[in-house]
Order: structure tokens, then sequence, then C-alpha cells
């Protein structure tokens, strides 16, 4: 049994994580900034004003960082994409110091991390984590945000990095905005790809990656059959129970409606999971559509 801390356990993917480790024997605690509103144990930090109780550090035999403003949750101002990024570097920063300074430490720290690494479009070849990074936006947040993980390893901590891709849960993330219409769309051609992975095993990999001693470095979380925009779409909407027409949503509408981040719709990436699985990752949902079918049982 361990005592795990978690940064962004309120969240989507927190939660799900959160049951699962508590289901395994574990005692789990969030950072908030709200500790008092919380049933789930919780201590206080505010990455802004770089406070952490300092009994939190010492308390965890491992941390799992979750933290960071939503990519796509608004417009990309300059303001938007400054938050997109100090909201994870900053808070890296703030965990870094208070393991520098507790007198006792963690023994592993897993992170949430992007296939944003890669860049929007790597087009039909397969990526895997030696790929180069991208030079857009979203890429640049990623490298930042590994590099300033990178530190908390130096500090001797086990580090686990996650390369996240598509969530599939009909509760939040791109699924449930792609599912939004009344009539679902490819998006531009639809011939973009989509590394997806389910939620279930995206906590199962945070899970494996704390209790697998040997698991070290960085892993792509993705399922190992990605799929194109358009097969994606056709298959949710099935188990959905909404009408899917094969006419993609132009290119320049949601250019025009999404300005910036429309290029993460646009564009798509092929990224293979081979790595996780040969180190000893089980999948439970391999398949697209046993996973959208649990998804919408």
């Amino acid at each position: 049994m361990k005592q795990v801390l978690i940064t962004g356990g309120s969240g989507l993917v927190g939660r799900k994580i959160t049951a699962l480790l508590e289901s395994k024997g574990h005692t789990v605690a969030w950072l908030s900034r709200d500790p008092k509103r919380n049933k789930q144990l919780s201590f206080a930090w505010d990455v802004e004003k770089q406070f952490i109780d300092p009994k939190a550090i010492a308390w965890a035999d491992a941390i799992i960082h979750l933290a960071g403003e939503g990519v796509a949750e608004k417009r990309w101002t300059a303001e938007r994409k400054s938050a997109i990024l100090t909201s994870r570097t900053a808070s890296t920063a703030l965990l870094l110091e208070a393991i520098r300074i507790s007198p006792k430490v963690p023994k592993a720290f897993v992170s949430a991390s992007a296939v944003g690494y890669y860049g929007f479009d790597t087009h039909d070849a397969w990526v895997d984590e030696n790929s180069e990074s991208g030079g857009d936006f979203l890429a640049s947040v990623v490298k930042a945000w590994e590099n300033s993980v990178q530190q908390i390893a130096s500090q001797g901590l086990r580090t686990v990095l996650l390369r996240i891709g598509i969530v599939l849960d009909k509760d939040g993330g791109a699924l449930k905005e792609m599912m939004k219409p009344p009539v679902t769309a490819p998006l531009g051609t639809g011939r973009q790809w989509m590394s997806w992975i389910h939620i279930e095993d995206l906590a199962g990999m945070f899970l494996w990656a704390l209790e697998n001693e040997k698991a070290s470095g960085i892993y792509n979380a993705v399922g190992p059959n990605p799929a194109t925009n358009a097969s994606l779409t056709k298959v949710a909407a099935k188990f959905a129970g909404k009408p899917y027409v094969g006419i993609g949503v132009p290119a320049f509408g949601l250019k025009l409606a999404l300005g910036e981040m429309a290029q993460m719709v646009l564009g798509g990436n092929k990224i293979t999971s081979k790595k996780i699985q040969e180190a000893g990752f089980k999948f439970k949902y391999p398949e697209l559509e046993g996973a959208l079918r649990e998804v919408y049982k």
C-alpha cells in the first residue's frame, strides 16, 4: 500500500485514477487550492503564489502530476497561451522546490505529458518516443513541461512521463465535443490519424507506472490501434446513437471558428504504444470498436 499525492485530481482523468488507486488499496490525497471543498483527503497548494503545504511531500510515497490548464477550452489568445504554458511549468517548479527542501521525499514521480510533443501533423508515418519534436505552440509547451519534470528526476526520484493521446470517455475531452452536434461528421478530410486511448487504460497506465519499479522515462500513452478521424467518428456515432454523414466539416470553417486551435483537429499523429507494451503493460481495450462500445454501454 502506498500514499499517493495527485495534482489535478479533481479532473476527469484524476478522478478515474483516484478511484482505481483506492480500489487497489492505495491511499490518495489531492493537492488543491481549496482543500475544505473536497471530500477527498487534500493538502493546500497555490501555484500562482508558489505555496504548498510542507506536510504534503513528506506524506507522499509517490506523486502523480496531472495539473495544467486545458488546451481546448478557450480560444488561444496570447494570455491563454501563457496560462497553458505556465500552469504546467510553474506547478512542476513548485513541486521541485518542495521536494528539494522536504525531510522525506517520494520514491516515484509519474507525470502527464502529451502527444502534442510530436507536432500537430506527422501524416502517415509511425511515431515513437524517439521521434523528433514538432515546432508549433503545443510542441513547445510539452517540451518545456517535460524539461521541468526531468529536473525532478535529477533529485533521485524514479520518474515516468506519459505522453497522452486522445482520451475516450463520453463525459469529457475530445469525444464529448465530437458527439455534441445532432449529426456527426468527419473534421476536414477525415483522413488525419487519431491516436486514442480508453480512459480506463489510461488510468491503468498510471497505476502500472506507479507500481512497476522498472518503469522509467517516457512512454506513449495511446492505444495500439490508431484510427482516422472519419473512422473514429463513424464508430462513435454508431454507439452513441447519432446520425453520421461522410461529408467532412470544411477546414476553412474550423479555422474561422477555432483560429490556431483548428490545427489540433485538422492534423494528426499515428503513434505507436510498442514501448510500453514491451515493458509489460496490457491493454484492456486495444480495439476501437470494443473501446467505444464500453464507453457508450
